[in-house]
């Protein structure tokens, strides 16, 4: 496997489009073994395409399109604003406030930070932020998004490990308003040294209040329906993406009424191309994955951590350290694809929670959307918003503070993470 541990990292740096850069380097594997079949390659990839328990994955994709096109995200700023305009730092406060209540509505937070980026960023600066810091708010709210129900990273890695996704959804509700809390309370210090106002200078009003929440309910009950329809048996895994896709269109069409035909070829039409990449990124990690497992790769690394310590929580403080630094080169769908069977047996084999460590799993691999030297949503937010790379980097670093402290007590608290599951499904 170090042959093809190499030539994937190579591949990575010359540019070449991840899943292909999966599917090959996993092909040389069998070069390396004449022994096998080389129809096993064809084989494994048709057969993970067949998974029913990913199903789930291109129907929530379509519903997040939908919803996104359903006018649900002004409704939501309003909310916003009326919950957190009063705070210091204004209007990167409602920001990060969208970041928490549109996260469940998308699903990906890369399209989170660059819709942000759009609505909020050149407000932002008008109102005497930074070009860097506002950056960093935009993109840093964006790590809210895959614990958020439902979380299409959640959906991966349960599937991946056999762990319970209504398990894994409840699980990500309060580390959710931990990382909020966390990211808000590093903008308030911040806005405090620097003068950074507030967006409201009055606190709303009663009607004000209910007139947001009126607007903004259908998006707030979406993953309570998606959890009490796993919690009472109404649907499978698989069988609630297709409740999330009609629900996404009854709310555009019936309730906001925005979703006509223009924006249902868009929502459509977007929806297949993302499905399209992200289903071809699981079929190409089967090949992968196949080598993994038959030269026990997971029981290797495993003796590796193990002669260091065998302490839980420090493996896990060693797993998410590797996880982070791989996450600064690596998509976190990738990572979560290809090292939830490395790393997950050997958290189970220690008395470990497979949720808890799920949802630490998959923040520390989204870590990596917003650090160079490739984080995917650092890019598209500094381009919309014209800011250098350097700038950004440098005025980020309290926000990366505050999501380092929060992953840490996610880590050595673990009814933080298990508390809302463990009361919903016992």
């Amino acid at each position: 496997m170090v042959i093809v541990a190499i030539a994937f990292v190579v591949l990575i740096l010359m540019g070449m489009p991840v899943a292909f850069a999966i599917g090959i380097s996993g092909s040389l594997f069998f070069l390396q073994h004449p022994e096998l079949p080389f129809t096993i390659p064809v084989q494994v990839t048709i057969s993970q395409t067949q998974n029913f328990s990913l199903l789930a994955v291109p129907l929530f994709i379509l519903a997040g399109n939908f919803l996104n096109k359903s006018g649900i995200t002004e409704h939501l700023l309003e909310l916003a604003s009326v919950l957190t305009g009063r705070l210091k730092g204004g209007l990167a406060q409602v920001s990060i406030a969208l970041a928490a209540l549109i996260g469940g509505v998308s699903g990906s937070a890369i399209g989170d930070a660059a819709m942000q980026a759009r609505m909020l960023g050149s407000e932002l600066v008008k109102r005497g932020f930074t070009r860097g810091f506002s950056a960093g708010v935009m993109s840093f709210g964006a790590i809210l998004t895959p614990i958020i129900p439902p979380g299409i990273g959640m959906i991966l890695y349960g599937t991946i490990g056999q762990v319970s996704i209504g398990r894994l959804f409840a699980a990500g509700l309060f580390p959710a308003f931990l990382l909020w809390i966390s990211l808000a309370a590093a903008i308030w210090i911040a806005a405090h040294r620097r003068g950074y106002g507030a967006e409201r200078k009055v606190a709303p009003t009663v009607r004000e209040v209910g007139r947001a929440f009126k607007g903004g309910i259908w998006a707030l009950l979406f993953p309570v329906f998606l959890l009490l329809g796993l919690r009472m048996g109404v649907f499978t895994p698989s069988e609630i993406g297709s409740f999330a896709v009609i629900y996404a269109v009854f709310i555009g069409v019936l309730v906001y009424r925005q979703l006509k035909a223009k924006s249902f070829l868009e929502a459509l039409t977007g929806g297949l191309s993302d499905v399209g990449s992200v289903m071809f990124l699981i079929a190409l990690s089967a090949i992968f994955s196949y080598g993994i497992v038959l030269e026990r790769v997971p029981e290797v690394v495993a003796g590796w951590i193990l002669g260091a310590t065998d302490n839980l929580q420090v493996v896990m403080v060693l797993v998410a350290l590797f996880i982070i630094i791989v996450g600064f080169f690596i998509d976190a769908t990738v990572l979560i694809i290809m090292l939830t069977p490395i790393f997950l047996p050997l958290v189970r084999d220690l008395g470990g929670d497979p949720v808890h460590f799920g949802i630490v799993f998959i923040v520390s691999a989204t870590i990596g959307n917003f650090t160079p030297p490739v984080g995917a949503a650092m890019y598209a937010v500094c381009s919309i918003m014209k800011c250098p790379i350097g700038e950004y980097t440098r005025e980020s670093v309290p926000l990366m503070l505050a999501v380092a402290i929060a992953t840490l007590l996610l880590v050595f608290v673990p009814g933080l993470v298990l508390f809302v599951p463990n009361a919903i499904f016992g």
